[in-house]
């Protein structure tokens, strides 16, 4: 990612992060249950995490750390890193509701402040993933992390960018532009915000290059009285037909 893409998403988020958490508290702070995703489907049922208990973990894009928070809840030992300032500011009230403590570091995901092979899990839902590019990211992540550690990460599928409009969703069921060449994308001029995207490929042959073996790709269905409070990612039936996000699930190889 360019100093320019990464200035653009610092900026976009830095603006938007109050509203972001405040229409979407009702369904982010929420500590009953993990669930990933704009529908946050329940852990429990997926399993794409498994037992965290005593692991290292480190959160992309953990924004005000509600998704840290419930993991540190089931037992790892968590950082949580952001690029955005504003979104990281908005975890301390959070931390001080569940009684729930950890680090936060500002920082981008292109650029982990860590050492080598320092974690056993990384993870990130819709965060971090979403707006660096793969290319950089992907080697930082198997970098920090240990022989056999997992990196778990939710993000947006190919279909969906086949099948959105230019600016404002939600996706219909016409594929709108080519797969082949998908990548780095800035769905609304005036916002600025730099999106990534790769055919699965790409992402496969990428995750091989870095000693990342592929384990599941778990393509997340809501349920059928499923709600959400991300209006406008898509709608419930279209989610329903169609896979509008996804988990990787990729194993640091043993050395």
């Amino acid at each position: 990612m360019s100093r320019d893409d990464v200035r653009a998403n610092r900026a976009s988020w830095e603006a938007d992060s109050a509203d972001y958490q405040q229409r979407n508290a009702a369904q982010l702070n929420r500590w009953d249950r993990l669930g990933w995703g704009v529908w946050d489907i329940p852990e429990d049922e997926i399993g794409a995490l498994g037992d965290v208990v005593r692991l290292d973990a480190l959160e992309l894009g953990c924004g005000a750390a509600q998704f840290g928070i419930r993991v540190a809840m089931s037992g790892a030992q968590v950082v949580g890193l952001d690029v955005s300032a504003n979104q990281l500011a908005a975890a301390g009230p959070l931390m001080a509701e569940t009684g729930t403590r950890f680090p936060l570091i500002q920082a981008s995901a292109e650029e982990l402040p860590f050492a080598d092979a320092s974690f056993d899990l990384v993870f990130c839902d819709h965060g971090a993933t979403t707006f660096t590019d793969p290319h950089v990211t992907v080697p930082e992540v198997a970098r920090v992390l240990r022989s056999g550690g997992m990196f778990v990460f939710d993000i947006s599928t190919p279909i969906i960018w086949l099948t959105w409009p230019e600016v404002d969703g939600p996706p219909g069921r016409e594929l709108l532009r080519p797969y082949f060449g998908i990548g780095r994308n800035v769905w609304d001029a005036a916002d600025g915000t730099v999106d990534y995207q790769l055919t699965y490929g790409e992402w496969i042959r990428l995750f091989r290059a870095n000693a990342l073996t592929v384990e599941d790709l778990i393509e997340l269905r809501p349920g059928v009285d499923a709600d959400s409070t991300f209006e406008g990612y898509a709608s419930l039936e279209w989610a329903r037909d169609y896979p509008g996000e996804h988990i990787w699930k990729v194993r640091k190889e043993s050395s």
